[in-house]
C-alpha cells in the first residue's frame, strides 16, 4: 500500500489524529423521528417496564451495546421537523434512564467519485486490467504501481478464515463472483430489518456501491467471472444501512453488528464532502466503536477501514470528519494509475494511508462486480480504495490472527511506501 503525508512533500503518510468533538449548534434543518436511544443500566426489564409506562413501543437493544434500547411513542408522528424536546425530557427524568436522545435523521453520501508474468495466475476474464494488483503497463510513460498483493498470495495468504463486512447500501450476495465467498453472519439489512442486505434495485442502479465495494475484497479467483479480489478466499457480507433513513441508531447497530465474528468493518461514506459540513459519530456509534475495538475479535479489537473522501474540489478537509478522524479507524485516501494524488482526494492529517482508485478521465479505474450479475471497470473515488485496503489488511490478519487493532495501524504506518507518492506536492 502507498502512503503519504501532506507536510512540505509527499512522505509515507500522516499519523496525527486528532480527538474529534462534536459540532455545536441548534438543530436547524433536521429531520426528528419518532425513536428514541435510551441507556438504561438496570437492563432489559427496566427497558420493558419504562416503555409500558410511558407508552412507548420497545425496539429492541441497539447493536452490541448492553443497556442501550430504541422506544417509538405510541402517540407521536412518524416524523417532525421540530424535536419533542418534552417527550425526551420526561424520558430522561426517569431515575431509571442514565441518557436518553430523540434521533433524527443524518445524511450519509456514499464515496464513489463525482463523476462518475502474472497475466497467467487466473483467468478472470478481468484480471489483466487489474493495474492495481499487477503491472499491466502498456505505456513506458506510466510508473510500475501495485499493492504487492500476488508474492503474498504466492506465500498461501488469500485471505482464509477472515470475515469482512461492507457496511453501505446493500450486497448482491447471489452474483457468482460473491456467492461462494458469501457469508450470512456478517449481513443484516437495518433498512428493513431483517437478515437479507440484498440491494433495492431501480432504473438507475443507484444501489451498486456496496456489492462494487465487497466485489473488491472478495471476488472468485479461477471462476471465469470477472476480477480476482484482494483477499479473494475471505468471507465477505454487507451491511444495508444507507438506503434510507440513517440515525444514530442505525449507525452504532451498523457499527457494532455481531463483532464477535467480524473481523473488518470496510465503510466508504460518511458525511457531505461539500467543504461546509463538520460532523462525526453520535453518542451511539462513538460507543460502538469503542466496544469494537475493546471486545471485537475476542478482545483483540475489530478494524475499521474508512473511506477519507472526495471533496479535493470542494476545499473539503477529511479532518472535519469525525469517523475518517477517529482514532479507532483506519482512514485510507486514493492515488491514480499515474501515481499522483487525483483530484477529488481530500488532504489532512488522519489519513493513515493511501491505495489505489480512479484519477483524470485517461486513467484506468477499478475493477469489480456490479448489480445483475455484471462486471464493471469504472469504480472510483475514495470509495474504491477503502475496501482494497481492508482486503490487504484481511491478509495481514490471515497471516497473524493474534494482531489487534493497534498492531494494525502501526504495520499500516511502518510498511507503507514512500516512493510512489513522493513527487507529489
Amino acid at each position: 500500500m502507498a502512503g503519504r503525508r501532506w507536510a512540505g512533500r509527499c512522505a509515507a503518510l500522516a499519523v496525527l489524529l486528532a480527538a474529534w468533538s462534536l459540532p455545536r449548534g441548534g438543530s436547524a434543518g433536521r429531520l426528528f423521528l419518532n425513536e428514541w436511544a435510551a441507556e438504561i443500566p438496570a437492563g432489559p426489564d427496566a427497558a420493558r417496564a419504562i416503555a409500558d409506562e410511558l407508552d412507548y413501543d420497545l425496539v429492541g437493544q441497539i447493536g452490541s451495546l448492553k443497556n442501550h434500547y430504541l422506544f417509538r411513542h405510541k402517540s407521536h408522528p412518524r416524523r417532525s421537523r421540530r424535536s419533542a424536546i418534552h417527550i425526551t425530557k420526561r424520558l430522561s427524568d426517569d431515575e431509571r434512564v442514565s441518557w436518553a436522545e430523540q434521533q433524527y435523521e443524518k445524511k450519509r453520501t456514499k464515496r464513489a467519485s463525482v463523476r462518475d508474468s502474472a497475466e497467467s495466475l487466473f483467468n478472470d476474464p478481468m484480471w489483466n486490467q487489474q493495474w492495481y494488483l499487477q503491472d499491466t503497463r502498456i505505456t513506458p510513460s506510466l510508473p510500475k504501481l501495485d499493492l504487492h498483493v500476488i508474492p503474498v498470495w504466492q506465500k498461501g495468504f488469500t485471505g482464509k478464515g477472515v470475515v469482512i463486512t461492507v457496511l453501505d447500501d446493500g450486497l448482491e450476495w447471489n452474483h457468482t463472483d460473491i456467492y461462494a465467498n458469501y457469508d450470512p453472519k456478517a449481513s443484516y439489512d437495518f433498512n428493513d430489518n431483517d437478515h437479507d442486505p440484498f440491494p433495492r434495485y431501480d432504473p438507475t442502479n443507484e444501489n451498486k456501491h456496496g456489492t462494487r465495494c465487497a466485489g473488491e475484497i472478495a471476488m472468485q479467483a479461477n471462476n471465469r467471472k470477472c476480477g480476482v479480489g484482494v483477499a479473494y478466499n475471505s468471507r465477505v457480507g454487507g451491511i444495508r444501512m444507507l438506503d434510507g433513513i440513517v440515525t444514530d441508531a442505525i449507525e452504532a447497530s451498523s457499527i457494532g453488528f455481531n463483532p464477535e465474528h467480524v473481523d473488518i468493518y470496510s465503510a466508504s461514506w460518511g458525511p457531505n464532502d461539500d467543504g461546509k459540513t463538520v460532523e462525526g459519530p453520535g453518542r451511539l456509534a462513538q460507543k460502538a466503536f469503542e466496544y469494537g475495538i475493546s471486545q471485537g475479535r475476542n478482545g483483540k479489537g475489530s478494524i475499521f477501514v474508512w473511506a477519507s473522501g472526495n471533496g479535493g474540489r470542494q476545499g473539503d478537509n477529511c479532518d472535519c470528519d469525525g469517523y475518517t478522524d477517529s482514532i479507532y479507524t483506519i482512514s485510507i485516501s486514493s492515488a491514480s494509475q499515474q501515481g499522483l494524488s487525483p483530484w477529488y482526494a481530500e488532504k489532512c492529517s488522519s489519513t493513515l494511508a493511501t491505495a489505489y482508485s480512479s484519477g483524470d478521465y485517461t486513467d484506468q479505474r477499478i475493477t469489480s462486480v456490479d448489480l445483475h450479475n455484471e462486471c464493471t471497470e469504472t469504480h472510483t473515488g475514495t470509495s474504491a480504495s477503502a475496501p482494497l485496503a481492508a482486503g490487504i489488511f484481511a491478509l495481514a490478519l490471515e497471516a497473524n490472527p493474534d494482531l489487534t487493532w493497534r498492531d494494525m495501524q502501526h504495520l499500516v504506518v511502518w510498511t507503507s511506501e514512500y516512493d510512489p507518492l513522493a513527487g507529489n506536492p
